[in-house]
């Protein structure tokens, strides 16, 4: 089948090539354009666009999707579907309507749960037990369209969104390229969304990763493995960032001291930090100091002795 392919991180490399590997002609694959990243603002190639380089398909990178020019462009193309994979841009209807089977998105939830921009951060989030995958038809809403296919999966013991996004776009990525020579013989009946089971996610940023201590020890490990790689989750000590990077919560029952409060805890033997929560303790494993390198508690407390009785957290 000839198709067009819009995606730019590395979780949607899957599905680009699963459709590759099983056959499809991908005539063009749309991503965003080059971005500055790193210390050195190094101007960096999107994921899709390194490996669409390497298997010579065309790439198109267009600053906007509502111009005239973008959609001609398209139409020129004739693709009998277009297939959207974290492409984290809104697609025009008139762009929707160019391909006879239309405009097929890889979602990473069981919609019509987890709508929007963050299913995976909310999956892990919320501490759902089962998530999945669905191959859905774009329309004009968000993530309203109707529901092609759907696979269930656990959420693993410890899983962070990095890894289960990576998990969930693997799954899309077989289960599209199942569905969709269903979807050209005309053998496969989409079903519209229950509107009464929907919600929405919301767009995080860098300030939801602040730490709140007077959450529960197991919704601040949660909020570590759902804000891993992105984006990230912090607190204060002594007016310097101090990233967290891994946790593990102990809810032994409300310890009568201070919220945020560092206190020595004991681990396989070896005496390490933990910090008071609302109903037990975080006990830290590994964690980043503003301007210095990752180290593990045990060996960040050696060079930090005071850190253990200090208090975390906006002064």
């Amino acid at each position: 089948m000839k198709v067009v392919f819009m995606g730019t991180p590395e979780a949607a490399l899957p599905v680009l090539d699963g459709l590759v590997s099983s056959g499809h002609e991908v005539l063009a694959v749309y991503t965003r354009p080059d971005r500055p990243a790193g210390r050195g603002m190094t101007l960096m190639q999107p994921a899709i666009k390194v490996y669409a380089g390497e298997k010579g398909i065309r790439v198109l990178q267009p600053t906007s999707l509502s111009s005239n020019r973008v959609a001609e462009e398209l139409a020129l193309l004739e693709p009998k579907a277009m297939i959207v994979a974290a492409f984290g841009r809104k697609i025009p209807m008139e762009m929707l309507a160019m391909a006879p089977l239309g405009a097929i998105n890889i979602h990473p939830s069981l919609l019509p749960k987890h709508r929007g921009p963050s299913p995976v951060i909310t999956t892990v989030l919320e501490g759902d037990a089962i998530t999945g995958v669905t191959v859905m038809g774009l329309d004009e809403g968000m993530d309203t369209g109707p529901i092609l296919a759907q696979q269930e999966t656990p959420v693993l013991h410890g899983e962070t969104a990095g890894n289960l996004t990576r998990r969930l776009f693997e799954r899309g990525a077989k289960l599209l390229t199942k569905t969709l020579p269903l979807l050209e013989k005309g053998e496969l009946i989409p079903m519209p969304q229950k509107e009464a089971e929907a919600s929405l996610t919301r767009l995080y940023t860098r300030a939801d990763g602040e730490m709140d201590w007077s959450l529960s020890a197991e919704a601040l490990e949660r909020r570590l493995r759902a804000f891993d790689p992105w984006p990230g989750c912090f607190t204060y000590w002594r007016g310097k960032y101090l990233k967290i990077i891994r946790a593990q919560a102990i809810k032994s029952g409300r310890v009568e001291k201070k919220e945020g409060l560092v206190i020595p805890t004991k681990k396989g033997g070896t005496v390490v930090a933990g910090v008071v929560t609302r109903d037990g303790v975080l006990v830290l494993e590994e964690v980043q100091l503003q301007g210095r390198r990752r180290l593990s508690i045990d060996r960040f407390i050696l060079g930090q002795p005071d850190f253990v009785g200090a208090s975390l957290g906006r002064a």
